[in-house]
């Protein structure tokens, strides 16, 4: 039975240590192929970010998860600057001919095709909540893949360990009685 246990002990620390190995280099992967899509795309910081409370320089590289989640942030303040401070909630679905927003269809100018002319600037909205969502999301994939990496090291540790256990209590010279 003690040789099951032994064998039981070496079995589980080497399951444990591959597994953390594994999701060391898992974790790895996906943080280098985060990064590597976000410096893909070539974007840069605007002239503005400093203003906009963006602790990135102006055409500053945006290269990681934290500093996708802060040009997001810039593009927030872009798309509400142009909106007057409104969210795509707040705006009508239409405008009129006299370039008034609003939500009645049969109130809408129509275009040559005769249908009703959609807000542009709730365009924008949909199209900057696209891009900021996308930008967000790189920050939280940068951070699930940091959690990866942080959770093989700590599986590996635990399988290190459990591999020194196993060796010291089953291991160790069996003590003989001694006689009186």
């Amino acid at each position: 039975m003690k040789r099951l246990f032994q064998y039981g002990g070496y079995f589980a620390s080497g399951i444990l240590i591959l597994f953390g190995a594994g999701t060391i280099v898992a974790g790895s992967l996906g943080f280098s192929e985060v990064r590597d899509t976000i410096a893909r795309e070539n974007i840069t910081a605007t002239d503005d970010a400093r203003e906009l409370g963006a602790d990135l320089e102006p055409g500053e590289p945006i290269n990681t998860g934290a500093e996708a989640k802060e040009f997001a942030e810039i593009i927030r303040a872009h798309v509400l600057e142009a909106t007057g401070g409104r969210t795509y909630a707040e705006m009508g679905r239409y405008l009129t001919a006299t370039g008034e927003e609003t939500d009645d269809e049969a109130e809408a100018a129509t275009d040559e095709q005769g249908n009703p002319v959609s807000n542009g600037l709730r365009n924008l909205w949909v199209t900057a909540t696209s891009l900021t969502t996308a930008l967000n999301t790189a920050f939280l994939a940068e951070r699930i893949a940091l959690f990866s990496i942080v959770m093989g090291v700590a599986l590996l540790l635990t399988g290190i360990g459990f591999l020194v256990l196993t060796i010291s209590v089953f291991l160790r010279p069996s003590s003989t009685p001694v006689s009186a």
